[in-house]
């Protein structure tokens, strides 16, 4: 008995819808990475971590928009025509998944970024700290350690 196939597959048409609807909802650190590199216009990333958080560490360019104050200041901070992508500490942490949330209910596009702060820096990323900018070298387990693009 297969453990894979105990619960049937999706059909290929049902499996095209659900796919194509992740990505219209998801993003991945190196498509953001990617995109905050290439300056594309309109993009605003969002940490949507404590203070605390943010301090030891956040995504060059990003705002800082604790989820929690995203109804009471994100209409002074951001575009209503931006394309918001919100991120906070990993994929073991549903918070960027509530600010995107909170983003869409003020009717932002939004998209989460998944993996978060976590996988930002395990693939190697630079990061804003209190005391400057910081790379670590890639974590063979998340990225390709010899380029800085996976070929997916």
């Amino acid at each position: 008995m297969s453990a894979v196939l105990s619960t049937a597959p999706a059909a290929s048409v049902d499996a095209v819808s659900h796919f194509t609807a992740r990505l219209t909802f998801e993003a991945d650190v190196s498509d953001v990475h990617a995109d905050l590199h290439a300056a594309v216009e309109g993009l605003i990333v969002v940490d949507s971590r404590s203070e605390v958080s943010w301090n030891q560490g956040h995504v060059p360019g990003a705002v800082h928009l604790p989820t929690d104050q995203i109804a009471d200041r994100a209409l002074g901070l951001i575009r209503t025509d931006a394309m918001v992508v919100t991120y906070c500490w990993g994929p073991g942490c549903n918070g960027a998944t509530r600010a995107a949330l909170a983003f869409a209910r003020l009717g932002y596009r939004v998209k989460e970024m998944i993996g978060g702060y976590e996988y930002w820096v395990r693939e190697g990323f630079t990061v804003q700290t209190a005391t400057g900018l910081l790379a670590q070298p890639a974590d063979p387990l998340t990225a390709p350690v010899s380029t800085v693009d996976c070929g997916c």
